[in-house]
């Protein structure tokens, strides 16, 4: 487990780095492996240490290497801790989470291979669980040979932004990305309900109803491949944090077309849990659909 406890002391009563502070540690210059989670963290947004350890398990598989390696680049500036998981219950038993700092930012920017990746914005712990979700995705489908293709490579197809217009409002998926099968493509809207979104709203903002109107809309009309110019089809996937929002979620879908009960998918999962643990069946077990039977986005 690793050490971080609730006090702002520098140290502990054995002297190692608390969450609140670490000795400065100079002439670090990270490796191929640290790169590897620079980029991913770039890519998705932030990480815990458990899921940068994941993503290069096929490499290193010793977990305590792993933790002391993240320390060693936050104490080189490389890394930080969000404070904003610090606000959770016994926050001290959970894994650190961590994201990219400014120097580690310009590195990347130094060797040529920073990309203007479209990370979540919005609500700390709601940009969060779309980063636990999208990485989960990416690395699980790496593993079968499918690549994860991120949102601003598809944005870049036609230079336009994330939102899509949708009669005087505009649809804003929380993250968008696509995977390469081997020569043929799907594209994927992502939603992430922490159980915060009402059934209804008679507001300008996201609802379960509102939402499900500006989808039906945009699918139903083919706006997402006029706005981004994809050729590939588009479904949305709708991760929730109970079975009973979903289960309201899918009987609201019940009066849409029968493309868009087809083309909208749902799963619940433990979304604070996500980034300590990587749930696999994200991409590997079927979905839920309102029509049309359980869906497979894993080919």
């Amino acid at each position: 487990m690793e050490n971080s406890p609730q006090d702002p002391k520098t140290s502990d009563a054995l002297g190692r780095a608390t969450f609140h502070h670490i000795p400065a540690q100079a002439n670090v210059r990270p490796t191929v492996r640290e790169l590897r989670w620079f980029k991913h963290i770039e890519r998705h947004g932030p990480q815990s240490s458990v899921s940068l350890h994941e993503l290069t398990r096929d490499t290193h598989r010793c977990k305590d290497t792993s933790l002391r390696q993240l320390q060693k680049l936050r104490a080189a500036g490389f890394l930080r801790l969000p404070p904003q998981q610090r606000a959770t219950e016994r926050a001290e038993f959970n894994p650190y989470i961590y994201d990219l700092t400014r120097k580690a930012e310009v590195h990347l920017a130094d060797l040529g291979i920073a990309e203007p990746t479209m990370r979540p914005t919005g609500h700390w712990w709601h940009g969060y669980n779309v980063a636990c979700a999208t990485s989960t995705i990416d690395m699980a489908s790496a593993r079968q040979g499918i690549r994860y293709i991120p949102a601003h490579e598809i944005l870049a197809i036609k230079n336009t932004p994330l939102a899509i217009p949708v009669g005087q409002s505009k649809l804003i998926p929380d993250q968008l990305f696509a995977l390469n099968y081997g020569g043929t493509y799907r594209a994927f809207a992502l939603e992430a309900d922490r159980g915060t979104e009402p059934i209804t709203s008679a507001f300008a903002r996201k609802s379960y109803s509102r939402s499900i109107t500006q989808y039906a809309e945009a699918i139903d009309r083919g706006l997402h491949k006029t706005h981004y110019g994809l050729r590939a089809n588009l479904l949305a996937l709708w991760v929730f944090n109970s079975h009973s929002n979903e289960q309201r979620f899918l009987e609201l879908l019940t009066r849409c077309s029968d493309v868009v009960q087809r083309t909208v998918l749902t799963k619940s999962v433990d979304l604070q849990a996500l980034g300590h643990h990587p749930d696999t069946s994200l991409f590997a077990a079927d979905w839920r659909r309102a029509a049309g039977g359980p869906c497979s986005i894993a080919a």
